[in-house]
């Protein structure tokens, strides 16, 4: 029987993430200035994080801007984890199953970003991003990074049952392509899509293998075999 010590499992059983190693802070690092580098950093924005985890991307968008961020997700053990480690002034953390997102939240924000979780929502996918639309403001944005279907090591984990079953996944998350996303965007009424390929860099590989895979994933994103990148990366507007 296969088994997965990588992962860190929520409330209910399921995988939704990975331990922290070295090479997963360093991945959850550039993927914070990935999405840093796509918003209008004005001290008082406001950022919501859906599906934070524990906690860790919120705390370096939060800590390296002056923005207000609110990390969010459904594991009451993840946030209350988040609330005692990463203490800032314009950091707050709070429980929120983002699939009822527009009749829990009251206030509006200029981002929502997250990590790895729009694929969770895959069956309800639609719904999700009109719910994001109504807790945005005028000329909000969306960030987020997400698998991508077409990598290798991706493609086996989600549609192979027994590496499905390995890995912890919930019975409707699946990881999409970049053709899925922005056809989804559109419908929804987005403007400014842009989803491109990004990432060759594994959360659980060697220490002394991440820089020199980080050199080779900037060299292979430019090349034809970006699209078996490890993930994508989506920005969208508003307006």
């Amino acid at each position: 029987m296969l088994k997965n010590n990588t992962s860190i499992v929520d409330d209910r059983g399921y995988n939704q993430g990975f331990r922290e190693t070295k090479a997963l802070l360093k991945r959850m690092e550039r993927r914070a200035d990935w999405m840093i580098e796509a918003m209008d950093k004005q001290p008082g924005r406001k950022v919501l994080e859906i599906g934070c985890g524990t906690g860790y991307l919120s705390y370096v968008i939060a800590s390296k801007t002056k923005m207000q961020v609110l990390g969010s997700d459904l594991c009451v053990p993840f946030i209350q984890g988040a609330k005692e480690k990463y203490l800032l002034p314009n950091l707050d953390f709070d429980v929120l199953d983002f699939n009822k997102a527009a009749e829990t939240v009251s206030q509006k924000f200029d981002y929502i970003i997250g990590n790895g979780i729009l694929h969770h929502l895959y069956y309800h996918l639609d719904a999700a991003l009109l719910a994001f639309k109504k807790i945005l403001n005028e000329e909000g944005k969306i960030v987020f990074m997400e698998p991508n279907i077409y990598n290798p090591y991706v493609a086996t984990i989600f549609k192979n049952k027994t590496f499905r079953k390995w890995a912890r996944l919930e019975p409707d998350e699946m990881a999409f392509s970049r053709s899925f996303i922005s056809e989804k965007l559109q419908a929804a009424g987005f403007k400014n899509i842009e989803v491109t390929y990004k990432d060759f860099l594994l959360p659980g590989v060697p220490n002394w293998m991440i820089n020199p895979l980080i050199v080779a994933g900037n060299i292979l994103e430019k090349s034809p075999v970006k699209y078996i990148s490890q993930s994508i990366l989506i920005k969208a507007s508003t307006a």
